[in-house]
């Protein structure tokens, strides 16, 4: 995407479904095999009722939609902050969500508020994103 196609405002909306599958691959190549993500006995114990996704694979799938839909290849991305409200499920579809906030023609540089909204509604990450095209 050209940096002349974006305009502040400007939403993107992509919807996903984290899997099982996303989850142990997740806590494989990280390491990170809390068992509140892999053993449903375990989490069930929890909390949360059930196994949940790591947070960072959640803010990951915003990674891929910044580098692959919108603003699409090629982006870069320079910085990323978060606030995780609420869990996302093993199998629950989320919605991310991208609006522009501010654009630095000059530097091709993009400012964005960040989402991952719950199939209820409620946001499981709010945050910035800064981008470069």
């Amino acid at each position: 995407m050209n940096i002349d196609d974006i305009y502040v405002g400007q939403v993107y909306e992509v919807k996903r479904i984290v899997t099982d599958e996303m989850v142990k691959l997740f806590a494989e190549a990280t390491g990170d095999k809390n068992p509140v993500h892999l053993d449903e006995e375990y989490a069930k114990n929890t909390i949360f009722g059930g196994r949940i996704a790591h947070g960072i694979l959640s803010l990951g799938i915003i990674s891929s939609v910044l580098g692959m839909e919108f603003p699409g290849a090629g982006t870069i991305y320079l910085m990323q902050n978060a606030k995780f409200k609420r869990p996302v499920y093993i199998g629950e579809e989320v919605t991310v969500k991208l609006i522009v906030k501010e654009i630095d023609r000059e530097k091709r540089r993009v400012l964005l508020e960040t989402y991952v909204v719950k199939e209820n509604g409620e946001n499981a990450i709010e945050g910035e994103a800064l981008v470069k095209i």
